[in-house]
This record gives structure tokens, sequence and C-alpha cells, in this order.
């Protein structure tokens, strides 16, 4: 609706002051308090009028002072709105304060993200024709009614062949739960799996957003570092034997957010430890699908030495950020405690999207979109690379990563990221400051996505970000 609310305005019949100026200071409080902004519609005059039960001359008398002095603006045959720019006095020239920061207010023309596909080649018609044929498939009265809330079973065994196939793991369907995305997923473990007080290590830099859903759940995090090889199993060996660690939450594959590959030694080295000090792995591999070189490296959840584990993955990367559909893996007897709490907040999951994804598995879109996109973020990988090379030579250090959709891109010294991301946006180009990486003292470091861009976009970039190294 055009004025889905009451504009409520007292009117005081006995008072001195004339009642359309009244009704015009009611409005232009109402302004003020910004109860009422830029572009909301007023009621019409009649209806006003009525509701105030005054005569409708009154109101428009009233709108009338309001158009006159720019509080309101009319547009023929749609009626009244609160104007845009709207007529407040300036403050008084004998007030002196402190300038206030200099925010940029401009929209970026051009976002790094970190790590984003691209949605122009994702699958979208084929996708659209299974979600037809679902319900062309089967009964209406099928498809509405509540099902198991770990999802479909058709759904976890591919899913389940999936990981068994490709990732050298060995699963059944019941250590398999479909959630609406790996971060509800993260969410779930977190509460399902730790209590207040546990401690948990995380990688330093990483992702925040697996940090807040432990934090949510009562831990205490503890940074451990990263280098060219991964986590630095020293510096968890030093934690592990000052304290009691319940669980280490990490991405071996392509780290977040250096995309470095943990080494096979120190993922055997891991493995141990978890198994000698019992804490969990929670190995989150956002990405798997997409690696350019030799075969990816199988998960650090596939060894069968390994006793305590959750696996987290997603279809989001495959198909399109907006399809929340991920994914976790482990004992049955955690995936039986992130089941009862997924009944408290959601009853199960989107079913019909899931059969939807089904029907492209089964079909070959998946697959086959796959050899597609890799050849796609390849070509990029390898265009973005030239381009570092080209604008930022001797100003920056990087590797290109073997998969992924992100770069690592690490500033030389004398550099500050942080004041280089502000500079960057006032010439309409947003990067993720390093804030959001690090575990303390912020990183020096960029994660550059280049997946969503597109060849232009990555050119201009890049060459903005040249202008304020």
């Amino acid at each position: 609706m055009l004025r889905p609310w009451d504009l409520q305005i007292a009117i005081d019949q006995s008072g001195k002051k004339a009642v359309y100026i009244q009704i015009a200071d009611a409005i232009i409080a109402a302004i003020k308090s910004g109860k009422l902004v830029g572009g909301d519609a007023l009621p019409g005059s009649r209806q006003l009028a009525a509701k105030l039960s005054v005569n409708r001359n009154t109101v428009i008398e009233a709108l009338d002072v309001l158009l006159a002095e720019g509080w309101l603006v009319a547009r023929p045959r749609r009626g009244t709105f609160i104007a845009q720019q709207l007529p407040l006095p300036k403050a008084s020239q004998q007030v002196t304060a402190e300038p206030a920061p200099k925010v940029s207010t401009r929209v970026p023309d051009i976002i790094f993200d970190d790590g984003l596909p691209d949605t122009r080649i994702a699958p979208i018609n084929e996708l659209a024709a299974a979600y037809r044929q679902i319900f062309n498939r089967k009964g209406r009265w099928q498809l509405m009614g509540y099902s198991d809330g770990a999802g479909e079973e058709d759904f976890r065994t591919a899913i389940t062949q999936m990981l068994n196939y490709n990732r050298g793991m060995r699963l059944s369907p019941d250590e398999i739960f479909i959630t609406r995305g790996s971060q509800m997923a993260m969410f779930l473990i977190a509460h399902s799996l730790l209590v207040p007080g546990d401690t948990v290590v995380v990688e330093n830099p990483g992702y925040s957003p697996a940090w807040r859903a432990f934090e949510h759940a009562g831990a205490r995090l503890i940074g451990v570092g990263v280098d060219g090889d991964g986590l630095i199993i020293s510096e968890l060996i030093t934690v592990l034997q000052s304290q009691k660690v319940k669980a280490i939450y990490v991405t071996p594959h392509h780290q977040f957010p250096t995309t470095v590959t943990l080494t096979l030694q120190r993922r055997l080295e891991l493995v141990a430890l978890s198994n000698q000090y019992g804490f969990t792995i929670i190995e989150d591999d956002y990405d798997n699908e997409f690696h350019f070189e030799q075969r990816p490296i199988l998960p650090v959840c596939s060894y069968d030495s390994l006793e305590n584990f959750v696996y987290i993955g997603t279809m989001s990367k495959i198909v399109a950020p907006a399809l929340r559909i991920g994914y976790l893996a482990s004992s049955r007897k955690l995936i039986g405690k992130v089941r009862e709490l997924r009944s408290i907040i959601d009853v199960q999951g989107d079913n019909i999207m899931a059969q939807a994804i089904l029907q492209l598995i089964d079909d070959g879109h998946i697959k086959r979109h796959l050899r597609k996109a890799t050849l796609h973020y390849r070509a990029k990988r390898d265009l973005f690379a030239g381009l570092l090379i080209r604008h930022l030579s001797g100003k920056v250090d990087f590797q290109k990563p073997d998969g992924g959709l992100a770069f690592w891109v690490v500033p030389r010294a004398g550099s500050n990221v942080g004041e280089m991301a502000k500079l960057l946006l006032e010439k309409g180009v947003q990067v993720i400051p390093p804030d959001f990486f690090s575990f303390g003292e912020p990183v020096n470091g960029l994660r550059l996505g280049y997946g969503s861009l597109s060849e232009e976009q990555l050119k201009e970039g890049i060459r903005l970000l040249a202008t304020v190294l």
C-alpha cells in the first residue's frame, strides 16, 4: 500500500493557535523526530480531515503552508510526499565543534569480495526447469508437508556419494545434515558441540563469521598463526600443552583468507594431535570444487584414523550465493544433537530447492557446470595474476593460488592497509578491511576476490589499487 499507516495529530480546538497551524506544526515535528522521512506519502486531504474531524479546507490550508515552506512536495495524480531536501535551519555560525570524520558516501563501482562465484555463468535456466519439474512430478501434498529435519534422504545420499567418491570420505546418509548454508551449519555445530567456557583454536588470520558463531556459544577463542604451509603446528602444540582445547576450526584446502594449502605433513600432525588431546577438528571446505592444477588434496576429515571431526561444505559456491544449501558431516551422536537444536529454530530446510539441485546432479548439469566454471575461473585467475604483475610489481607480494576464487595480496612494508581501503572507496573501489580477517592486531594483507567481477572491472580495480599504493 502507498499509505499503510495512520498519522497521529492531536488538535486543541480551544487553543490560541489556529487549527491549520497546529496540523502543520505536528507534521513538521514528525519530520524532525524521524517519524516521517523523505519520500513518505501523506494521507489524502479528505482522509486526514475525516480522521481529525476538521473541515477539509483546514487541512488543505495546512498542506499549502508546508508546500510553500518546502517540507512537502506534490506529485500530480500521486499525492503529497515528504520532501527529500528539507528546509532545516543551518547550525549557528558561533557554535564551534570538532569536525566530524569524513565518511565516504560513494556507492562503489567495483567490489572485491572475499571470493564469491560469478552468478552470470550459474545454471539458472536448468535450475528453474528442475524446480518446475519437481512440482509437476510430485503431488503438492507431498511437497508442502513436513519431512526429515536433517534433509530428504535421497539428497543426503547424493551428498554422501559426492563426499565418498570425490573426497575420500567414508560416510553414510545418517552422518549428513542439510542446512541453509554453511554459516547455519557453523552455528548449529557451535551450540551442539560447545558449552560456555570451552576453548576453540582458530586460524589467524581467519574467517571471523565462524568465530562469532563459536563466541555466541560461549567459547573462548585462541588464535594460532598461519604461514606458507598453513596452520603453524608448533604454535598449536604450545597451546595444547598449556590448556584444554575442545575444538579447532580450520580451512586447510585454501586457507581463508591467505589461500595457502595445509601441507600433508601438517595434516598428519594435526590428526595425530586431535586424537592425542581429544579435540574436534571442524573443517570448513568452502570451495573444494575449484582447483586448477593437480588433483586437490583430500580433506583432513577423510583420514580414517581421525576420531573427532566435523566437515562443513556448501552448494552456494557451485551454483550461486543466494542458493542457501549447505551441509555438515559428523558422528551420528553429534548429528543427533544438531537435529534437536535445529528443530527449535527451523523445522526443516528448503526441501523443494534441494530436490531441484538433486535433479541437476542426476541429469549431469552440475558436473557440466563445474567443468565450464573451472575453465572460466582458471582464465580469470591467470588474467588477475598478470594484472598484479603489470601494475603492482615491486609494491606487493602474492602467490598465484592453485584454486579458489580469491588472491591474498600483501603490500610491501610501509603501507597502511586500513587507510588504503578508505582511499580506494573514495575512488569507487571497495575492499575488505584487514580487521575482518584478524584475530587481534590487524594483519597486513588484502583478500581480493576475482570470481564475481568482469574482465573490465578487474583491470580498472587493479589500476586504481596501484594509484593508492
